[in-house]
Formats: structure tokens, sequence, C-alpha cells
């Protein structure tokens, strides 16, 4: 079945600073690239940290009055409120990462744990291969219905359960899958449902199955069930 990782999804093209960079210099990155936090590296590419706004935000003991100005403005009026000036001396370290291997669900799974918008994305020897963020997670909804449809009926039907094509029909609309027909146990037609809402792409699954054989009873034939 497919299985999206970060590789696939992450961005390559990385805005980072160095930890010498000053406080105006890592405002000017945020700012002018529009993101909210950026990896701060060594001269190899070696991740040190991340520097986010609210990093230096933080340093700040009391917002300025005047809000008018934008973020470039608001930054520059507090750089004075700050004894510390370096990227170096603003990150947060270690930082939470992500290998380009980990499946999409697992990053997703650490964002929300962390409570963290994005993840910088490393290589064994920790150097900067890409970021991921929220955003770039979801693509995997994007999914057209007839390819999702497709992987049911073949990947969980045919090859995982060795239902006979045909037996379950199965119908997606904008990712919700429909499956509807006869199976020949209970444990078959729950195990339809599940593996189906496993699949990337998947928003939901409307169970119309029935089977022919409820195992527990058939069970409790031989064994009855205490």
């Amino acid at each position: 079945m497919r299985r999206t990782t970060v590789r696939d999804v992450m961005t390559t093209a990385v805005v980072s600073v160095s930890p010498d960079a000053p406080f105006t210099e890592v405002a000017r990155e945020l700012y002018g690239n529009a993101v909210r936090a950026v990896p701060v590296v060594d001269a190899d590419g070696r991740l040190l940290g991340v520097v986010s706004e609210g990093d230096l935000l933080r340093t700040v003991e009391r917002a300025g009055d005047d809000q008018a100005h934008g973020l470039r403005s608001r930054f520059a009026q507090r750089r004075d409120a700050t004894g510390r000036t370096t990227a170096g001396e603003l990150m947060s370290a270690p930082a939470v990462t992500a290998g380009a291997d980990l499946s999409i669900a697992r990053a997703a799974r650490i964002m929300h744990d962390r409570s963290l918008g994005w993840l910088p994305v490393v290589d064994v020897d920790n150097r900067v291969i890409g970021v991921v963020g929220r955003s770039d997670l979801l693509t995997v909804f994007l999914r057209e219905d007839a390819e999702i449809r497709g992987e049911v009926a073949d990947e969980v039907l045919r090859d995982t359960l060795h239902l006979a094509p045909g037996r379950v029909e199965v119908q997606v609309d904008d990712g919700v899958v429909t499956l509807a027909g006869t199976v020949g146990t209970r444990a078959d037609a729950r195990l339809a449902v599940r593996f189906a809402e496993r699949l990337e792409g998947v928003v939901g699954v409307v169970d119309r199955l029935t089977y022919e054989v409820d195992e527990r009873v058939a069970d409790s034939a031989v064994a009855p069930m205490y």
C-alpha cells in the first residue's frame, strides 16, 4: 500500500541562519521569507537549533505601543530590549527533527504532540536537507477518488483479503469510501473497513458490508463464550 514519507512532501529550499547571525538578520529572514522559524546551522549545514518568531518575541519584556508598522518594525523596536542578540543565543535547542524516510503520519503525530507547526528534516549526519510543515502533510488528501478506489479494490480487497472481484462494491466520493456487499465472515468485514480507513487520502469509510458467518456465534457452538 502507498506510504508517503517526509521526503515526498518536504520543501528543500531551506532558509537558514548561522549561529552568529545578529537579531536583525534573523528578523529580516523571517519577515522577508514569510516564515515563522528558521534552522540555525553550522558551516557544514549541521543543525544546531531553531529560531522562531516566538523566540525573538519572548526576549522582549513588554510589547511596544505601536502595532501599526508590521513585523519588521516591531522587531527593530524591540532589539534593544534584550541582551541576547545572535541566533545562537536566541535559538531553541536541541531541535525536534524528522528524517526524510519518516512516514507523514508519524511526522504529523510528532507535530501534534509537541505543538509544532513544522519540522527540520535532517540526514544521518544531522545536516538540514529540508523542512516539512502541516500544510505539506495535508497533500495526501489531494489524491484522486479513482486512485483511492483502485487501491481499495486491488490492494485491500483482492491482494490482502483475497476476495473475488465484484464481491464488494467500492465507491469513493471526495475521499469518503463506501463499501457494500457480502463477505465471508464478520472478521473480513471489519478488516476491510479498518484497512480502508488507513489508506492515505481516505477521509472516512461508510460500512455497508454484510457477512455470511459470524465466527463468534460459530465458535460458541463448540466452546460456549463466558
